[in-house]
């Protein structure tokens, strides 16, 4: 396995910091945080949907968060110039989020039920939300980072997903990433979210529920079927030897591309062996580049993130792979999620999904 090294310190409010460094002994836990930050804030509570079956976080303290224009946060400390990284130069930095959907302050607790016994049923919100920031270089992007570097990235959401594992109150791992204001971002300093659920979230649920399905009807894994379908089809992207990209069959975005492990399953990514995390990198690399180049002078907004099988029940169900969603839907325009996909749930595809996967091809 590639070396990589992690320090732990501590921010002015009690959250923690990650360094992740490709170099030992790099010292940079050593800076402290010099803010007054006051209290922290709280994740508030969870609130159970009888009627879709989910559940609704509401965290109230979210509405304090950053907003443009903002003088960023994710930049080193420098100076005067006190941030949420207190060490003046970094690679990959992983802290807790100071506005949190999940978790907060409280120690880790029991999940909720599983069951609503009334109309209205609540319970903390367990769980736990951090921010991967992916360079120190505020005019970066994800785009314009090494191989070597998106390695350490995964390498960093590949251990947060252990260890928020491990609390015994997350249900769930989430690893994401958001760009451009269209899709609302407001800090455009590089970096991505964890999100360490207290429940197993809808999509997961239903995925899971169709690989069941699949699996009592042909003894086959689903999983395993849509990637054989789509390695035949016309809208594979790019691949190499341990992945495959492509634009499925009954996409939604306007541009839509998945990630799957060629080969092997694996749960998620506390099990990705270490070819398929460096080859993971240039091959989603090569995928953003042909985002960038789809309309010329226009950089792709995109929403992505890992796909990851729960923690405990129907695991064995779950399988790792990663998803990229972008509104764009030409030069200029971009897809607004109208009444039917947003109150019922009934998607349109703008232009087709083999035209899109046609255009990302021809790309580069």
């Amino acid at each position: 396995m590639t070396a990589y090294s992690v320090e732990t310190g501590g921010l002015a409010d009690g959250r923690q910091i990650l360094y992740f460094n490709t170099q030992p002994d790099a010292g940079r836990a050593s800076f402290a945080d010099k803010r007054d930050l006051g209290d922290r804030v709280s994740a508030g509570e969870i609130r159970y949907d009888v009627l879709r079956d989910e559940w609704v976080a509401v965290s109230a303290g979210r509405s304090g968060r950053p907003n443009l224009p903002v003088a960023c946060p994710l930049c080193p400390s420098d100076g005067d110039e006190l941030t949420e990284v207190p060490a003046p130069d970094y690679e990959v930095a992983v802290f807790e989020n100071r506005f949190p959907s999940f978790g907060g302050f409280g120690e880790p607790g029991p999940l909720p039920p599983t069951e609503a016994t009334g109309m209205e049923t609540s319970a903390p919100a367990s769980g736990r939300c951090e921010v991967v920031v992916f360079s120190d270089d505020h005019d970066s992007s994800l785009v314009d980072l090494s191989p070597e570097r998106v390695a350490l990235i995964v390498r960093a959401q590949a251990q947060r997903t252990a260890a928020l594992q491990a609390r015994g109150d997350v249900a769930q791992v989430f690893c994401f990433e958001n760009r451009g204001v269209e899709v609302g971002v407001t800090l455009h300093h590089p970096h991505g979210q964890i999100y360490g659920y207290p429940y197993t979230t809808p999509q997961t649920r239903r995925h899971l529920e169709a690989n069941r399905r699949h699996r009592a009807a042909t003894g086959r894994d689903l999983f395993d079927d849509i990637l054989e379908s789509e390695r035949r089809g016309p809208r594979v992207i790019a691949e190499n030897d341990h992945w495959t990209a492509f634009t499925p069959y009954a996409a939604r975005w306007p541009f839509e591309v998945h990630l799957y492990p060629r080969h092997e399953r694996f749960a998620d990514l506390t099990e990705l062996p270490e070819a398929y995390i460096e080859s993971f990198a240039p091959l989603y690399l090569e995928v953003l580049k042909r985002c960038d180049a789809a309309y010329p002078g226009e950089q792709m907004p995109y929403m992505a993130g890992w796909h990851q099988a729960p923690v405990g029940e129907d695991r064995e169900l779950g399988r790792l792979r990663f998803e990229l969603v972008s509104i764009r839907r030409g030069p200029g325009r971009v897809k607004f999620l109208a009444s039917s996909e947003s109150v019922m749930g009934g998607w349109v595809h703008d232009l087709g999904p083999e035209t899109s996967a046609n255009i990302l091809k021809e790309a580069l």
